[in-house]
């Protein structure tokens, strides 16, 4: 039986990510929850629900077939930690400017603090460098 915490970050990427529920980051992060290595438009990091909402219809937005597989988990008292496969096609506007065409695969990790069923903090780290060399974007 999965870990309840597990429980939390599975829905997260099933029904935020591959399913574009916005309904289910209202419902799995709390209001004033900290979301560390993914900027705002201010560059600075993303706060709350509200905060992330953005981020979230903009990488939806360049990549709407956008499919995450988690391959691992760890539960660890209040913090989950994942790590995944994302497989997406460039076919939107949004992050990445014009769109490709091109299919990327790239992994990440992310860290989740799980506080009464919803996220409180997360620690992303996704290798967005495969990423901008897979859709053959020039880095400056």
């Amino acid at each position: 039986m999965a870990h309840p915490r597990e429980t939390v970050l599975h829905r997260w990427f099933e029904e935020v990510w591959n399913q574009g529920s916005e309904a289910a980051i209202d419902e799995l992060m709390n209001d004033d929850a900290i979301v560390h290595g993914i900027a705002g438009p201010d560059g600075k990091e993303i706060m709350g629900a509200a905060g992330f909402k953005p981020f979230f219809h903009q990488f939806r937005t360049a990549f709407p077939d956008m499919r995450i597989t988690i391959e691992d988990t760890l539960v660890d008292g209040d913090k989950i930690a994942v790590r995944c496969t994302v497989k997406a096609r460039h076919t939107g506007p949004g992050v990445m400017g014009a769109p490709t065409g091109k299919s990327a695969s790239f992994s990440g990790m992310c860290i989740a603090r799980i506080k009464d069923g919803r996220i409180v903090e997360g620690w992303n780290n996704f290798d967005f460098l495969s990423l901008y060399q897979q859709l053959g974007m020039q880095l400056n």
